[in-house]
């Protein structure tokens, strides 16, 4: 993963100011590769929705990467015949850098892309960016698998669709249901800001943005689609999920090691609720009591099977002491991240000290617990020290919560001061656009 780039924050959401004359508000990327045939018939029909539906000014950019056969001539005379129309040439294969390239250089505040098949209703268009438009989302996708949806394609494609999305909430936690609809938009400073740390160059490319975009806190709004699969789609299916599932490891392999700068994007927008001093409000207290309670009932179990095992071959009070340690190491770094939402390596030592001096009350707590309970009795059964655990560790984990949010892991983020946000001018609107 790329990690010498400095993206800086993101920005905050603001319903977008009306542009200049001439300069579209939305910026409808194509990318082929040897469409001769459908590109003409593609760009004809997606320019006269636009024209007939969209209220704002467009352009359609035409992104050949590298195709051997006619398809810059027909991308040429779509731009000779068509005011809206551009083409650009890549002599690179890969739909992830023909999207990188258009969308960098685009002066559009709306960044959209589609399939040339058109296999997505356009009807959905115009639903997909105006939460962008609005500032309400930072980037739209459009979902085959929402309820509402409505799909006609083959059992076996279906089949690869679903498994790859439970792939990626299995395996990267996502929370977006479709990653691979080929019918996404995202906002220009949004992707000035995105783009430079996503790393593949073919179809993994919107997958690893959107995941990238997620971690950051990104809000991603999801468009129920009518789509019907084409028969003529000459994407290899087996190649293209191999791709992926690399691309899948890569990301989670920078994730869980820290590599990508996120902790940088995390809590970006000016308008977020959750930066606001607001009296009488708890921050977080009751979701941090929850993921809490869920980290220590794991960790419980984790150091009761530790506990176990290590009494067949020490007594109990080492058996506690080995169990209570390697417990308490994973779930200091549980904590950090799930209840806590600490991202990246920095201060992950510091914090790990802490933890253990808190372990050292705890082990102090389950140790005296064990100590009470050999002098009231010469030979405790497994069972009664189990439950005299249990109870010590009860207590013990009252202190631990009350020691990770007040020394550990302090909810003391820098202060920052919010730029005074912008108000459009109201007299302006985005017909003046056009």
């Amino acid at each position: 993963m790329r990690t010498d780039s400095s993206p800086g924050s993101l920005p905050a959401r603001e319903h977008l100011p009306a542009a200049g004359a001439g300069t579209p508000v939305l910026d409808v990327v194509v990318p082929v590769y040897n469409e001769e045939k459908d590109l003409g018939p593609c760009v004809r029909r997606l320019h006269e929705h636009l024209s007939r539906t969209f209220p704002y000014a467009f352009r359609i950019t035409v992104a050949d990467n590298a195709s051997t056969d006619g398809t810059p001539q027909v991308a040429a005379r779509l731009a000779a015949d068509l005011a809206a129309v551009r083409s650009v040439r890549l002599e690179q294969k890969g739909r992830g850098r023909a999207l990188r390239t258009v969308w960098s250089a685009s002066d559009a505040p709306v960044l959209a892309y589609m399939d040339v098949d058109l296999s997505t209703d356009l009807n959905a268009l115009l639903p997909l960016v105006a939460p962008l438009i609005s500032g309400h989302s930072d980037l739209a996708i459009g979902s085959r698998l929402a309820r509402s949806s409505r799909v006609v394609r083959g059992a076996k494609r279906e089949f690869i669709s679903r498994t790859y999305n439970l792939i990626l909430r299995g395996s990267l936690q996502a929370r977006f249901s479709d990653a691979q609809c080929g019918f996404k938009a995202i906002r220009r400073d949004v992707a000035q800001v995105l783009l430079p740390l996503v790393e593949d160059t073919g179809w993994f490319f919107d997958t690893e943005m959107l995941v990238l975009a997620e971690r950051a806190g990104c809000r991603i709004h999801e468009v129920p689609v009518d789509w019907v699969d084409d028969p003529d789609s000459t994407v290899h299916i087996v190649r293209t999920a191999t791709e992926d599932l690399k691309g899948v490891w890569r990301v989670g392999k920078a994730l869980a090691t820290g590599s990508l700068p996120l902790d940088r994007l995390a809590r970006p927008f000016g308008d977020d609720p959750r930066d606001r001093d607001l009296t009488g409000v708890p921050q977080g207290l009751a979701r941090q009591l929850v993921g809490f309670c869920v980290v220590g009932a794991l960790s419980t179990l984790f150091y009761l099977l530790l506990y176990s095992g290590f009494r067949h071959f020490a007594g109990s009070q080492l058996a506690n002491a080995l169990a209570l340690l390697v417990s308490a190491v994973a779930n200091t770094a549980a904590n950090r991240r799930l209840t806590f939402g600490v991202r990246g390596r920095g201060g992950a030592v510091r914090h790990q000290a802490q933890g253990l001096v808190v372990f050292g009350i705890g082990l102090a707590l389950t140790s005296g617990s064990l100590a009470a309970l050999s002098a009231a009795t010469t030979d405790p059964d497994h069972s009664t020290e189990l439950a005299v655990l249990i109870a010590a560790n009860l207590a013990a984990t009252v202190l631990r919560f009350l020691l990770f949010r007040a020394w550990v892991f302090p909810d003391t983020p820098p202060a920052v001061p919010s730029p005074e946000p912008h108000r459009p001018d109201p007299q302006r609107t985005w017909s003046d656009a056009r």
